[in-house]
């Protein structure tokens, strides 16, 4: 594999690092690249990640930049930046339904698509406020393939919003609380094959399910660190063959769900070697069924077979 200056890309075969008192499998991480830095292909705090067309990973850290990635870890750009980082940085990606990426403008209040080559199509909110069609922190924001927007809010909304193709609002659901159908700063949205709606509500340590159209299914999870329970959940992402990933920054690990909600084990620990996290913000999963994990606060990416 050839190496572009300034980045590290290790292979490993290290045994297993497995959260307290949950079982995981029998793996260790194929590949751990990036180390801290401002270049190309270097990162500061990487944050969410999205997987397009081409096997294209894009990455957003905290400096604001929006790099691409092969899935093997190697730039291979463009680098660009939102509009305005001045007083914040995106939080979440994802694709949409024609292979542009969607950016959580979180501080700005707004959602933007790019092109793959970093083009701005379009944004739409951009102020603040309760009303519809104004956002609070835009912490998450996905598309379905018939071309509606959900996007997630959290301090001065705790809602999830729906929007038409053309960014007109559709439906509203969600307040601060606890019970069902309540949130506490949602970090996370993945469909699963079940075209159901799938929530990481991370300040209440679990993550609701519900239909397109804003009705509460189920939920599952709890504060702790056993199997089937969370400790801040951030992000959610989904397998080829319909398992659920959490990832959950406060336990520095990964948990493999069903869609139901038993918990199938668990991949990582606390600390800095390979195998270990620090912090995580995000998980993403290739269509090989690859899990590539934003091991944050150790500036880079680990790929895993779960």
């Amino acid at each position: 594999m050839t190496l572009r200056p300034n980045r590290v890309a290790i292979w490993v075969a290290l045994p297993l690092s497995i959260a307290v008192g949950c079982s995981g499998p029998s793996a260790h991480p194929e590949l751990v690249w990036g180390k801290r830095g401002v270049n190309d292909g270097m990162f500061v705090r990487p944050r969410a990640a999205a997987i397009g067309p081409g096997d294209r990973l894009y990455i957003v850290d905290y400096t604001a930049r929006i790099q691409v990635f092969d899935l093997d870890g190697r730039y291979i750009g463009p680098t660009w930046t939102t509009p305005d980082y001045s007083i914040g940085r995106p939080s979440n990606l994802s694709i949409d339904r024609d292979g542009n990426l969607i950016v959580s403008d979180s501080h700005y209040h707004a959602v933007r698509l790019y092109t793959p080559e970093g083009k701005l199509l379009r944004s739409f909110g951009g102020e603040v406020g309760p009303e519809p069609g104004k956002f609070g922190y835009v912490s998450a924001a996905i598309q379905d393939q018939d071309g509606f927007f959900y996007v997630a809010e959290f301090e001065q909304n705790e809602r999830i919003t729906k929007l038409d193709v053309n960014g007109n609002v559709v439906k509203t659901w969600g307040k601060a609380g606890t019970g069902q159908g309540e949130f506490s700063r949602i970090r996370g949205l993945a469909f699963g094959p079940d075209d159901l709606l799938y929530v990481a509500d991370t300040i209440n340590h679990r993550v609701q399910v519900f239909t397109r159209d804003g009705d509460f299914v189920r939920m599952f999870g709890e504060l702790g660190s056993e199997p089937g329970q969370m400790r801040y959940p951030y992000r959610i992402a989904f397998s080829p063959d319909g398992d659920l990933y959490v990832v959950e920054q406060e336990n520095n690990r990964v948990q493999k769900f069903t869609r139901e909600g038993q918990s199938l084990g668990c991949w990582g620990a606390p600390g800095r070697e390979p195998g270990q996290l620090f912090n995580p913000w995000a998980v993403v999963v290739d269509r090989r069924g690859r899990l590539h994990i934003m091991d944050t606060d150790n500036n880079r990416v680990q790929r895993i077979r779960f």
